[in-house]
């Protein structure tokens, strides 16, 4: 198929977020809703937030901020990057922005970095969304790369073998083709088509990002989920073949104050129109309760 690639650039602000060192972060925002969404994105995405959520936000009060993780877009590559430096760079990013206390969200890739800053930012992070995201290589008890499709199963593997592995499989891949199911494709070809817009501008440039990603997602990743006391909503589609949903399932085993939502039949794109709405939704709920407790 061919991606959308509409002007998705409406109403985000663009800027330019310099760190101690001289490395950049280029950084999102969009809204002015009195509680903020720091949304992480995917691999391989740029950050620019998700369009097909901004109705939704835009009722619940929502403003929505994020930047592009190193190397992709306009952020400086920080190459052997942990999960855990994400909430670092999310704080910069927060402060710069004007943002003090905020709530997390990520699809993908982008959950366990969410899960990141809701581990190791507990006094600012109100929420945290993981939809269709990756638990710990080294999680005790779970199969990780069972029910993988084959796409996702030999780059990832290719990554746990090292840097250099992943170097040459990205170079010449065996598999080429996504693991996504008739729902998903179904689901791109609608508003989640924006994708398109994240996904283009990510790769035009090469692979070291999504290389620096992988490699991240298999090693250590510099916070144990366990520790996380902020409230978690984990989503996943019950048919997800790029990640599959019992990662989710063993995060939520981990988490104490963890809901797990599962989607039968949904996909790994395919469940965000089922959940992404509610999900949204669910950040300022659990946000008044967390105030008011």
């Amino acid at each position: 198929m061919e991606w959308r690639t509409d002007n998705y650039r409406v109403g985000v602000i663009e800027t330019d977020v310099r760190l101690p060192g001289g490395r950049i972060l280029h950084a999102y925002s969009w809204g002015d809703g009195d509680r903020v969404v720091l949304w992480h994105h995917g691999t391989p995405n740029i950050g620019r937030p998700p369009e097909p959520l901004f109705a939704a936000a835009t009722i619940l009060g929502l403003r929505f901020i994020a930047y592009d993780r190193p190397g992709y877009g306009g952020s400086t590559p920080s190459p052997g990057r942990d999960i855990a430096s994400a909430a670092t760079d999310a704080a910069a990013v927060a402060d710069a922005l004007g943002a003090g206390e905020f709530a997390v969200m990520g699809h993908s890739g982008g959950g366990p970095h969410a899960l990141a800053c809701a581990a190791l930012l507990p006094a600012r992070v109100t929420a945290a969304v993981s939809i269709s995201g990756l638990a710990p290589h080294t999680a005790a008890g779970l199969d990780w790369f069972a029910g993988m499709g084959p796409g996702s199963l030999a780059s990832l593997q290719a990554a746990a073998a090292g840097r250099a592995a992943k170097e040459t499989y990205a170079a010449a891949p065996t598999v080429t083709d996504p693991d996504f199911t008739d729902g998903d494709w179904a689901a791109l070809e609608g508003v989640w088509g924006w994708f398109g817009s994240v996904v283009e501008p990510a790769i035009k440039n090469g692979p070291a990002p999504l290389i620096d990603d992988d490699l991240a997602y298999v090693g250590p990743w510099g916070f144990d989920p366990a520790t996380i006391t902020t409230p978690v909503l984990l989503v996943h589609g019950g048919d997800d073949l790029m990640v599959p949903s019992s990662h989710s399932a063993w995060l939520a085993g981990q988490i104490t104050n963890a809901e797990l939502r599962v989607v039968p039949g949904a996909g790994h794109i395919s469940v965000l129109p089922v959940e992404g709405e509610p999900a949204l939704g669910w950040i300022p709920a659990v946000t008044r309760t967390r105030k008011n407790a």
